[in-house]
């Protein structure tokens, strides 16, 4: 057995339990009965950090410390523990004040909270060890992290779009699909039915090439037939006009941000040890590969089993009985949305290619499951390949067998 694994087993002489804070933590000590060793409030800043570390420890050497978060506010805290090789356990906030309820008072304070976390974490058994992610999988969290709030910052955008398109030409609202480059191109040019009427469907598309549209020609004319439907000039079409070309420019920028994201994405999750092995699973390319990479820590031996990986995703049903109600079986509350994302779209994604995903589709289909139910099995079955795979092996499509007539 090696030095990390019998750390891993050692049994803590005390536990330190931390609430964090933005400004401040609080930290609670409890011995083997639960008795408050120490309580402080500690300074979110590395110099006061260290001290606080340092006073736990000159208790005992032999300490688990537990916290409530895991990102943000933590980082420094973790960063300082993972220096002095402290082992940690992570409790979710959610967990404690479920927990609180069965603690004397109904005061919420910080430092009733940090003694909450200390105490379960000398209670339960059941918490795994908080490992860091590799560097490479710290960076991919951090730019998908990005990428999915500007995603979601161009479907806002892209909505408000809509609203204001809607109130003064409801007919070019209709002819676009706004989630394609071009329709986003032209509104940055053009928003006025009559001043598409007066450039027309020739000069519209030729402005359109000239800024390297495709389809041009196609997309000139449908909305030049939009224009021609509509005559009357609504209260308000100027200033409506021009916040449509200022929504549609502010479209364009985060769509290149987006795009040059993509290329940082691509480029860092080439670097990581498994991304050959995964960019070899059907439907796993590199931005989902990434988020798997980011989403996991780049580290599947802290899941121990495929069964553990699937429940972390929120991909393995958990019974809901009760009484004579048995087999009820529901999916998890608590599990890792980014995660079950990637295995659910790279599942999807697969079914285009891949003949052994679609005959394991075809197969829960005829057994009467829901397109998605059965998009959810494939992605549970995907979780154990996918986790066998990276032993070392990239995957490998079973031989067609063909039977002699």
């Amino acid at each position: 057995m090696c030095d990390d694994e019998l750390a891993e087993v050692t049994v803590p002489q005390i536990w330190a339990g931390v609430d964090i804070g933005k400004e401040h933590h609080h930290c609670v000590v409890v011995d083997e009965r639960g008795e408050r060793l120490l309580s402080c409030r500690v300074f979110n800043d590395e110099p006061a950090l260290l001290e606080s570390i340092a006073d736990v420890l000159a208790l005992s050497e032999d300490a688990l410390w537990a916290v409530d978060i895991n990102h943000g506010g933590a980082a420094l805290l973790i960063g300082l523990l993972l220096s002095h090789k402290q082992p940690m356990v992570y409790i979710t906030g959610l967990a404690v004040h479920q927990a609180s309820t069965a603690y004397r008072g109904q005061g919420k304070t910080d430092e009733k909270d940090a003694y909450v976390i200390a105490d379960q974490a000398r209670m339960r058994q059941d918490l795994g060890l908080l490992r860091p992610g590799d560097e490479i999988a710290v960076d991919l969290r951090t730019l998908t992290a990005r990428r999915l709030d500007l995603v979601n910052d161009r479907t806002r955008q892209t909505n408000r779009l809509r609203a204001q398109l809607l109130a003064f030409f409801p007919a070019l609202e209709r002819a676009l699909n706004l989630g394609k480059k071009g329709p986003v191109m032209l509104l940055t040019g053009y928003q006025t039915p009559a001043a598409i009427r007066r450039s027309g469907a020739r000069r519209v598309g030729t402005w359109l090439k000239n800024r390297k549209v495709k389809n041009a020609t196609a997309l000139a004319e449908s909305v030049v037939e939009a224009a021609r439907t509509q005559h009357t000039v609504l209260p308000g079409e100027t200033l409506a006009a021009a916040m449509v070309a200022r929504i549609a420019k502010d479209l364009r920028a985060l769509d290149e941000e987006i795009a040059e994201l993509d290329a940082l994405i691509e480029a860092r999750f080439n670097e990581h040890q498994h991304a050959t092995v995964i960019r070899s699973l059907p439907g796993m390319g590199s931005l989902l590969g990434a988020e798997f990479i980011a989403s996991t820590g780049g580290d599947l031996e802290a899941f121990g089993t495929a069964d553990r990986l699937a429940s972390f995703a929120g991909l393995s049903p958990v019974p809901r009985d009760s009484g004579r109600v048995s087999g009820n079986m529901r999916r998890p509350r608590r599990y890792h949305r980014g995660l079950l994302r990637a295995f659910y779209l790279s599942a999807m994604a697969s079914l285009r290619t891949c003949s052994a995903s679609q005959a394991y589709y075809g197969r829960k289909r005829n057994e009467g499951k829901g397109h998605k139910q059965a998009l959810l099995a494939l992605a549970r079955r995907r979780a154990n390949v996918l986790r066998a795979m990276l032993r070392g092996e990239c995957y490998q499509p079973l031989p067609t067998v063909t039977t002699a007539t």
